[in-house]
């Protein structure tokens, strides 16, 4: 039987082997629902579009089985990814999980050991993209078809996803229906978790500056108190030498 280390380190040469492909496959299927949102296809190219998004769930679905069976210990690795379980079984969350596409950001990150402030930078913009773009086309085919709403085409889910990403919320455009409605709560959920990370990532930077300030005078003032150590050294010898020098001469 497997130790549960054995077991671990399965799993995370599973995920670094997946990471790209699924990368990929979430490229893949932004694109194809992207396509089928914004040209309301029907028929065939409907279908066909539709082929390619249950492919692409169907490989997410299997990557989630494939990494629940690897985990050392399934309970716990299953009460902290319901995330991705909701993601998989609810189909209202299916757009979101192209925020998988963050992780992208990550891996050509990697080397960039020195700029953690512009790797958190940088999935804070992937992230509110992302976010924005999915829930503008989710919004959208939810809601362009239902009498009395006020989205019916792709720029003005787009106005309405950044008025709500940011909590402004003009009201000129409004969902009606109960899916848009719950995209609209996810939205302002995920703008708030934004502007926190923004803000955070703002307030460590100040703080860094000012430390690197704090250091830099420090060192300046080290520097001064060394050299002035060093010239009442010197004159502490002359003047021993000229006393030693007044005594000799008696």
């Amino acid at each position: 039987m497997p130790s549960k280390e054995s077991t671990g380190a399965r799993l995370r040469a599973w995920e670094r082997a997946t990471e790209w492909p699924l990368a990929g496959a979430a490229v893949v299927f932004l694109g194809a629902y992207a396509w089928q949102i914004l040209t309301a296809a029907q028929g065939a190219a409907k279908d066909a579009a539709e082929l390619v998004i249950d492919v692409v769930w169907a490989l997410f679905g299997l990557d989630y089985v494939i990494r629940l069976a690897l985990a050392p210990n399934r309970s716990h690795w299953f009460l902290h990814h319901l995330p991705d379980l909701a993601v998989l079984a609810l189909p209202i969350l299916r757009p979101l999980r192209l925020l998988r596409l963050v992780t992208l950001v990550g891996i050509m990150q990697r080397s960039a050991g020195t700029a953690l402030r512009g790797r958190i930078t940088l999935y804070t913009v992937g992230s509110a993209g992302l976010l924005i773009f999915t829930s503008a086309l989710a919004t959208l085919e939810a809601e362009r078809n239902e009498p009395g709403s006020s989205i019916r085409t792709f720029g003005q889910a787009l106005w309405w996803a950044l008025t709500t990403i940011t909590t402004i919320g003009y009201g000129d455009t409004t969902p009606v229906t109960t899916e848009g409605r719950c995209i609209a709560a996810l939205l302002m959920i995920g703008g708030v978790a934004l502007i926190g990370v923004v803000t955070a990532t703002l307030a460590s930077w100040i703080v860094s500056l000012v430390e690197e300030e704090n250091a830099e005078q420090e060192a300046a003032t080290q520097a001064q108190v060394a050299a002035l150590q060093q010239q009442v050294s010197e004159l502490s010898r002359r003047i021993d030498r000229l006393l030693e020098e007044r005594g000799s001469g008696r």
